[in-house]
């Protein structure tokens, strides 16, 4: 059974938004004429409190893009984004959210912050999609959105490590930083992933 995992399609990422991701738009009509041809398509939302410790805005004297540790791990500093509630968080006015059978939510822990769609960046909470899909009988998923090479990179890593078949459509996909992209596609091959094009699935 194949399934597609649609990464943070969400208004503080597209051109114009809080941490915008370059053309991040420019992949939007490719997931909506893709979705259609999944056994399964779910949808991931970033979803923060606003007083999340991901936010520069939350430590004195920081600024976005600082790195700093954060309850024993590295953590990128970020501008305020996708707060629960706000226009900012909801999904993209043009993404066809009718093929979508469920979302799952990520970064409602105020202490982590939380990249992938299975698990928070500390690995202590889960999002309870891996349960979700081997309950529907799920072998392969297929991922896209933003950031390729944050959130939709670390997608791919723990469903190799739970076990998938994962596969980046990678035209359906943009990253923040074009370099860290190039890093991230080639750990994906490395462990196994495969890279596509959404014309591969036509």
């Amino acid at each position: 059974m194949k399934t597609l995992i649609i990464g943070d399609v969400q208004n503080d990422f597209m051109p114009g938004g809080a941490l915008a991701v370059p053309d991040g738009d420019a992949i939007i009509p490719v997931i909506n004429r893709i979705s259609k041809k999944f056994d399964l398509a779910v949808a991931i939302q970033d979803w923060h409190p606003s007083g999340h410790k991901s936010f520069a805005s939350n430590h004195a004297g920081k600024k976005p893009f600082e790195a700093i540790d954060l309850n024993g791990i590295p953590q990128t500093l970020w501008p305020d984004h996708c707060v629960q509630g706000t226009s900012g968080a909801d999904f993209h006015h043009k993404l066809d959210l009718r093929p979508v059978e469920a979302v799952f939510r990520k970064g409602v822990d105020p202490e982590t912050d939380s990249y992938s769609a299975f698990y928070d960046n500390q690995r202590r909470r889960s999002t309870g999609l891996a349960g979700y899909l081997r309950e529907k009988g799920v072998t392969e998923v297929y991922c896209c959105g933003v950031a390729g090479d944050i959130c939709v990179y670390y997608t791919l890593n723990d469903a190799l490590r739970l076990g998938f078949s994962a596969v980046l459509i990678e035209d359906a996909s943009r990253p923040l930083d074009q370099k860290n992209y190039e890093t991230a596609k080639n750990d994906i091959t490395q462990h196994g992933g495969r890279i596509i094009l959404s014309t591969d699935l036509e």
